[in-house]
Protein backbone atom coordinates (compact mmCIF):
# COMPACT_ATOMS: atom_id res chain seq x y z
CA UNK A 1 0.00 0.00 0.00
CA UNK A 2 1.22 3.48 -0.88
CA UNK A 3 0.15 6.47 1.23
CA UNK A 4 0.42 10.11 0.27
CA UNK A 5 -0.40 12.99 2.56
CA UNK A 6 1.77 13.87 5.55
CA UNK A 7 1.55 16.45 8.35
CA UNK A 8 2.97 19.80 7.26
CA UNK A 9 2.28 19.32 3.57
CA UNK A 10 0.26 21.90 1.65
CA UNK A 11 -3.47 21.21 1.67
CA UNK A 12 -4.35 19.24 -1.44
CA UNK A 13 -8.04 19.05 -0.64
CA UNK A 14 -7.88 15.67 1.11
CA UNK A 15 -5.78 14.30 3.98
CA UNK A 16 -4.74 10.88 2.70
CA UNK A 17 -4.65 9.06 -0.62
CA UNK A 18 -4.03 5.33 -0.11
CA UNK A 19 -3.27 3.18 -3.14
CA UNK A 20 -3.30 -0.61 -2.97
CA UNK A 21 -4.51 -3.64 -4.90
CA UNK A 22 -7.37 -6.06 -4.48
CA UNK A 23 -7.85 -9.17 -6.64
CA UNK A 24 -5.15 -7.89 -8.95
CA UNK A 25 -6.88 -4.56 -9.56
CA UNK A 26 -5.81 -1.14 -8.25
CA UNK A 27 -7.79 0.37 -5.39
CA UNK A 28 -7.51 3.99 -4.29
CA UNK A 29 -8.95 5.36 -1.04
CA UNK A 30 -9.36 9.12 -0.82
CA UNK A 31 -9.57 9.94 2.87
CA UNK A 32 -10.54 12.97 4.96
CA UNK A 33 -9.85 12.87 8.70
CA UNK A 34 -11.76 15.05 11.17
CA UNK A 35 -11.72 15.42 14.93
CA UNK A 36 -15.54 15.79 14.89
CA UNK A 37 -17.65 12.96 13.49
CA UNK A 38 -21.13 14.44 13.85
CA UNK A 39 -23.65 13.86 10.99
CA UNK A 40 -23.40 17.45 9.77
CA UNK A 41 -19.63 17.04 9.39
CA UNK A 42 -20.12 13.73 7.56
CA UNK A 43 -22.25 15.44 4.92
CA UNK A 44 -19.68 18.23 4.55
CA UNK A 45 -16.84 15.72 4.16
CA UNK A 46 -18.80 13.75 1.55
CA UNK A 47 -19.25 16.93 -0.50
CA UNK A 48 -15.57 17.79 -0.12
CA UNK A 49 -14.33 14.34 -1.19
CA UNK A 50 -16.67 14.06 -4.17
CA UNK A 51 -15.72 17.56 -5.30
CA UNK A 52 -12.02 16.64 -5.06
CA UNK A 53 -12.50 13.53 -7.20
CA UNK A 54 -14.55 15.45 -9.72
CA UNK A 55 -12.07 18.33 -10.02
CA UNK A 56 -8.98 16.08 -10.28
CA UNK A 57 -10.64 13.58 -12.62
CA UNK A 58 -9.40 10.73 -10.45
CA UNK A 59 -11.16 7.54 -9.54
CA UNK A 60 -11.26 6.49 -5.92
CA UNK A 61 -13.35 5.52 -2.94
CA UNK A 62 -14.16 8.50 -0.68
CA UNK A 63 -13.67 7.67 3.01
CA UNK A 64 -14.37 9.58 6.21
CA UNK A 65 -12.33 8.89 9.36
CA UNK A 66 -13.14 10.36 12.79
CA UNK A 67 -12.61 9.41 16.45
CA UNK A 68 -16.25 8.37 16.76
CA UNK A 69 -19.18 8.07 14.36
CA UNK A 70 -22.62 7.73 15.92
CA UNK A 71 -25.40 5.70 14.34
CA UNK A 72 -26.70 8.93 12.81
CA UNK A 73 -23.28 9.79 11.39
CA UNK A 74 -22.88 6.29 9.96
CA UNK A 75 -26.30 6.61 8.36
CA UNK A 76 -25.22 9.94 6.84
CA UNK A 77 -22.17 8.24 5.32
CA UNK A 78 -24.28 5.45 3.85
CA UNK A 79 -26.70 8.03 2.47
CA UNK A 80 -23.78 9.85 0.82
CA UNK A 81 -22.32 6.52 -0.38
CA UNK A 82 -18.91 7.05 1.22
CA UNK A 83 -16.80 4.63 3.23
CA UNK A 84 -16.11 5.32 6.90
CA UNK A 85 -13.94 4.29 9.82
CA UNK A 86 -13.72 5.43 13.44
CA UNK A 87 -11.38 4.73 16.32
CA UNK A 88 -14.01 2.62 18.06
CA UNK A 89 -13.84 0.10 15.22
CA UNK A 90 -16.99 1.03 13.34
CA UNK A 91 -16.26 0.68 9.64
CA UNK A 92 -17.86 0.27 6.23
CA UNK A 93 -16.27 -0.17 2.79
CA UNK A 94 -18.30 -1.20 -0.24
CA UNK A 95 -16.62 -1.24 -3.67
CA UNK A 96 -16.71 -3.76 -6.51
CA UNK A 97 -16.82 -7.20 -4.84
CA UNK A 98 -15.63 -5.86 -1.47
CA UNK A 99 -18.17 -5.52 1.33
CA UNK A 100 -16.83 -4.77 4.79
CA UNK A 101 -19.11 -3.56 7.59
CA UNK A 102 -18.42 -3.62 11.31
CA UNK A 103 -20.48 -2.17 14.15
CA UNK A 104 -19.20 -1.77 17.68
CA UNK A 105 -21.56 -1.29 20.61
CA UNK A 106 -21.06 1.51 23.08
CA UNK A 107 -19.94 5.11 22.98
CA UNK A 108 -16.59 6.68 23.98
CA UNK A 109 -16.46 8.80 27.13
CA UNK A 110 -16.42 12.18 25.32
CA UNK A 111 -19.62 11.31 23.44
CA UNK A 112 -21.35 10.10 26.61
CA UNK A 113 -20.38 13.32 28.39
CA UNK A 114 -21.67 15.37 25.48
CA UNK A 115 -25.04 13.59 25.55
CA UNK A 116 -25.29 13.96 29.33
CA UNK A 117 -24.85 17.70 28.88
CA UNK A 118 -27.55 17.76 26.21
CA UNK A 119 -30.04 15.97 28.48
CA UNK A 120 -29.30 17.70 31.78
CA UNK A 121 -32.34 19.18 33.58
CA UNK A 122 -31.66 22.77 32.51
CA UNK A 123 -30.94 21.72 28.94
CA UNK A 124 -34.12 19.69 28.72
CA UNK A 125 -36.16 22.82 29.40
CA UNK A 126 -35.08 23.91 25.92
CA UNK A 127 -35.82 20.50 24.41
CA UNK A 128 -39.35 20.46 25.81
CA UNK A 129 -40.13 23.86 24.33
CA UNK A 130 -38.84 22.72 20.94
CA UNK A 131 -40.69 19.39 21.09
CA UNK A 132 -43.98 21.03 22.10
CA UNK A 133 -43.94 22.86 18.74
CA UNK A 134 -41.51 20.87 16.60
CA UNK A 135 -42.15 22.77 13.37
CA UNK A 136 -41.86 26.25 14.83
CA UNK A 137 -38.60 28.23 14.38
CA UNK A 138 -37.32 29.98 17.51
CA UNK A 139 -35.09 33.01 17.91
CA UNK A 140 -32.39 32.60 20.56
CA UNK A 141 -33.81 35.30 22.80
CA UNK A 142 -37.41 34.07 22.70
CA UNK A 143 -36.35 30.45 23.23
CA UNK A 144 -34.27 31.46 26.26
CA UNK A 145 -37.20 33.43 27.66
CA UNK A 146 -39.68 30.63 27.03
CA UNK A 147 -37.45 27.95 28.57
CA UNK A 148 -36.26 30.24 31.42
CA UNK A 149 -32.57 29.59 30.69
CA UNK A 150 -29.58 31.69 29.66
CA UNK A 151 -28.81 32.81 26.11
CA UNK A 152 -25.50 30.95 26.34
CA UNK A 153 -27.18 27.64 27.13
CA UNK A 154 -29.61 28.06 24.21
CA UNK A 155 -26.65 28.70 21.90
CA UNK A 156 -24.78 25.63 23.21
CA UNK A 157 -27.76 23.31 22.89
CA UNK A 158 -28.63 24.72 19.47
CA UNK A 159 -25.14 23.92 18.22
CA UNK A 160 -25.34 20.36 19.59
CA UNK A 161 -28.72 19.80 17.93
CA UNK A 162 -27.52 21.14 14.57
CA UNK A 163 -24.34 19.04 14.61
CA UNK A 164 -26.43 15.92 15.13
CA UNK A 165 -28.89 17.11 12.45
CA UNK A 166 -31.83 17.08 14.84
CA UNK A 167 -32.31 20.81 14.20
CA UNK A 168 -31.56 23.38 11.55
CA UNK A 169 -30.88 27.11 11.68
CA UNK A 170 -33.07 29.08 9.28
CA UNK A 171 -33.56 32.80 8.74
CA UNK A 172 -36.54 32.53 11.10
CA UNK A 173 -34.57 30.76 13.82
CA UNK A 174 -33.78 27.31 15.26
CA UNK A 175 -36.21 24.59 14.21
CA UNK A 176 -36.32 20.84 14.80
CA UNK A 177 -35.99 18.72 11.65
CA UNK A 178 -35.83 15.29 13.32
CA UNK A 179 -37.86 15.39 16.56
CA UNK A 180 -38.24 11.60 16.57
CA UNK A 181 -34.48 11.10 16.40
CA UNK A 182 -33.98 13.54 19.26
CA UNK A 183 -36.63 11.84 21.39
CA UNK A 184 -35.20 8.37 20.67
CA UNK A 185 -31.74 9.49 21.81
CA UNK A 186 -33.25 11.10 24.89
CA UNK A 187 -34.92 7.79 25.73
CA UNK A 188 -31.61 5.95 25.33
CA UNK A 189 -29.90 8.40 27.67
CA UNK A 190 -32.79 8.91 30.05
CA UNK A 191 -32.14 9.63 33.71
CA UNK A 192 -35.13 10.25 35.92
CA UNK A 193 -35.25 13.69 37.55
CA UNK A 194 -33.80 13.95 41.02
CA UNK A 195 -36.22 14.64 43.80
CA UNK A 196 -38.35 13.18 46.56
CA UNK A 197 -40.37 10.07 45.73
CA UNK A 198 -43.58 9.51 47.69
CA UNK A 199 -45.39 6.15 47.63
CA UNK A 200 -49.05 6.20 48.59
CA UNK A 201 -52.25 4.18 48.28
CA UNK A 202 -55.71 4.89 46.88
CA UNK A 203 -58.77 2.66 46.77
CA UNK A 204 -59.71 4.23 43.42
CA UNK A 205 -58.88 2.52 40.16
CA UNK A 206 -59.99 2.37 36.55
CA UNK A 207 -62.65 4.87 35.46
CA UNK A 208 -63.18 6.12 38.99
CA UNK A 209 -59.52 7.12 39.23
CA UNK A 210 -59.61 8.81 35.83
CA UNK A 211 -62.67 10.87 36.71
CA UNK A 212 -61.08 12.07 39.93
CA UNK A 213 -57.94 13.06 38.03
CA UNK A 214 -59.96 15.25 35.68
CA UNK A 215 -61.03 17.31 38.70
CA UNK A 216 -57.39 18.35 39.18
CA UNK A 217 -57.68 20.91 36.38
CA UNK A 218 -59.30 23.41 38.77
CA UNK A 219 -57.21 22.64 41.83
CA UNK A 220 -54.04 24.28 43.14
CA UNK A 221 -50.54 23.09 42.28
CA UNK A 222 -48.99 21.41 39.29
CA UNK A 223 -49.32 17.73 38.41
CA UNK A 224 -48.21 15.78 35.34
CA UNK A 225 -48.62 12.14 34.46
CA UNK A 226 -45.38 10.15 34.29
CA UNK A 227 -44.02 6.94 32.82
CA UNK A 228 -46.65 4.29 31.93
CA UNK A 229 -49.47 6.47 33.23
CA UNK A 230 -48.52 9.18 30.72
CA UNK A 231 -48.32 6.67 27.87
CA UNK A 232 -51.67 5.17 28.86
CA UNK A 233 -53.50 8.41 27.99
CA UNK A 234 -52.33 8.03 24.40
CA UNK A 235 -52.23 4.28 23.86
CA UNK A 236 -53.45 2.04 26.69
CA UNK A 237 -51.54 -1.09 25.71
CA UNK A 238 -49.69 -1.72 28.98
CA UNK A 239 -51.67 -2.63 32.07
CA UNK A 240 -50.20 -1.21 35.25
CA UNK A 241 -51.63 -1.44 38.74
CA UNK A 242 -49.57 1.57 39.81
CA UNK A 243 -50.11 5.19 38.70
CA UNK A 244 -47.14 7.54 38.31
CA UNK A 245 -47.02 11.34 38.64
CA UNK A 246 -44.74 14.35 38.79
CA UNK A 247 -45.96 17.09 41.12
CA UNK A 248 -44.81 20.13 43.03
CA UNK A 249 -45.52 20.37 46.76
CA UNK A 250 -48.95 21.92 46.22
CA UNK A 251 -49.78 19.39 43.54
CA UNK A 252 -48.84 16.54 45.87
CA UNK A 253 -51.21 17.91 48.50
CA UNK A 254 -53.97 18.19 45.91
CA UNK A 255 -53.45 14.60 44.81
CA UNK A 256 -53.64 13.43 48.40
CA UNK A 257 -56.99 15.20 48.81
CA UNK A 258 -58.58 14.30 45.48
CA UNK A 259 -57.54 10.64 45.51
CA UNK A 260 -57.94 10.11 49.27
CA UNK A 261 -54.32 8.97 49.48
CA UNK A 262 -52.91 7.22 52.53
CA UNK A 263 -49.40 6.05 53.42
CA UNK A 264 -49.50 2.23 53.53
CA UNK A 265 -46.92 -0.01 55.14
CA UNK A 266 -46.79 -1.85 51.81
CA UNK A 267 -48.80 -2.21 48.62
CA UNK A 268 -48.52 1.39 47.37
CA UNK A 269 -50.27 1.99 44.04
CA UNK A 270 -49.54 5.71 43.60
CA UNK A 271 -45.98 6.97 43.05
CA UNK A 272 -45.40 10.73 43.04
CA UNK A 273 -42.03 12.32 42.33
CA UNK A 274 -41.49 15.91 43.46
CA UNK A 275 -38.58 16.98 41.20
CA UNK A 276 -35.82 19.28 42.40
CA UNK A 277 -35.77 20.95 38.97
CA UNK A 278 -39.36 21.77 38.05
CA UNK A 279 -38.89 22.16 34.29
CA UNK A 280 -40.67 18.84 33.85
CA UNK A 281 -43.82 20.50 35.22
CA UNK A 282 -43.72 23.46 32.83
CA UNK A 283 -45.75 23.42 29.63
CA UNK A 284 -46.17 26.01 26.94
CA UNK A 285 -48.01 24.52 24.02
CA UNK A 286 -49.49 26.26 20.98
CA UNK A 287 -52.72 27.00 22.83
CA UNK A 288 -51.00 29.49 25.13
CA UNK A 289 -47.82 30.50 23.33
CA UNK A 290 -45.72 33.03 25.15
CA UNK A 291 -47.52 32.47 28.43
CA UNK A 292 -45.63 31.61 31.59
CA UNK A 293 -48.70 29.86 32.96
CA UNK A 294 -47.60 26.58 34.57
CA UNK A 295 -49.21 23.25 33.95
CA UNK A 296 -51.63 21.80 36.42
CA UNK A 297 -52.96 18.40 35.45
CA UNK A 298 -51.96 17.47 31.90
CA UNK A 299 -53.63 14.43 30.34
CA UNK A 300 -52.63 15.56 26.84
CA UNK A 301 -49.43 17.63 27.06
CA UNK A 302 -47.46 15.02 28.94
CA UNK A 303 -43.79 15.43 29.74
CA UNK A 304 -41.51 14.37 26.88
CA UNK A 305 -39.12 13.14 29.53
CA UNK A 306 -41.83 10.93 30.97
CA UNK A 307 -42.60 9.61 27.51
CA UNK A 308 -38.92 8.79 27.10
CA UNK A 309 -38.96 6.75 30.30
CA UNK A 310 -42.08 4.89 29.27
CA UNK A 311 -40.60 4.04 25.87
CA UNK A 312 -37.76 2.27 27.71
CA UNK A 313 -40.09 0.45 30.06
CA UNK A 314 -38.87 2.49 33.03
CA UNK A 315 -40.77 3.99 35.89
CA UNK A 316 -40.29 7.56 36.98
Amino acid sequence: MTLTGKPGEADRGVDIVAETEFAGRPLRLVVEVKSNGQPRIAHQVAYQLKRYLDQTGQEGVPMFIAPYLSEQAQAACREEDIAYLDFQGNARLVVDTIFIERKVEGKPDPERRSLRTLFKPKSTRILRVLLNEPHRPWRVTELAEEAKVSLGLVSTIGTALREREWADQTEQGLRLVDPSGLLDEWARNYERPRGEEVRLYTHLHGKALVERLRDLATEQGRVALASFSAADWYAPFVRQSTSYFYADEKGLGTLQTILNLTAPAKGANIVVRVPDEDGVLETRGPSHRGSSRPARFRPISISWRAASAASKGQNI
